[in-house]
């Protein structure tokens, strides 16, 4: 991604993502459900999602969705290995169903994709301790 599009999002970012919270993923995606409306640029980080749009004649930013992983609901992603891109989903806090479709060069980028979209929304849980012998 070439570094002037993303030095352009920052300022948005900037004020919706703390300091400490650390960047998993910037990519341009699309919204398969309104194609038209132009690419977008998503940013996850380990405790939000931030989805930023630039309108094309003007060249302004606009905020399309700034959520906490963990007002998510529903997040689901499907690879397409013949399309080479990724369709993720998710349920906002207010109910709109969100559907980002991002595109990678290599196939081997596409499970990159998936294995680090694991790693956020379906972090491992600690292991059960097992219970204690009882003493009898």
């Amino acid at each position: 991604m070439a570094v002037p599009t993303v030095s352009r999002h920052m300022p948005v970012f900037r004020r919706c993502v703390e300091a400490d919270d650390t960047a998993v993923l910037v990519a341009r995606c699309l919204r398969p459900d309104r194609p038209l409306q132009g690419e977008f640029l998503l940013l996850l980080t380990q405790r939000r999602l931030v989805v930023t749009q630039e309108t094309r004649l003007l060249r302004r930013l606009r905020l399309h969705l700034n959520a906490e992983l963990r007002h998510l609901g529903n997040v689901n992603w499907n690879p397409d290995v013949q399309l080479s891109a990724v369709e993720l989903a998710a349920t906002a806090i207010d109910g709109v169903r969100e559907r980002f479709w991002i595109r990678v060069g290599h196939p081997k980028q596409l499970w990159h994709l998936d294995a680090l979209l694991s790693r956020v929304f379906r972090p491992k849980l600690p292991p059960r301790p097992t219970p204690a012998a009882a003493v009898g």
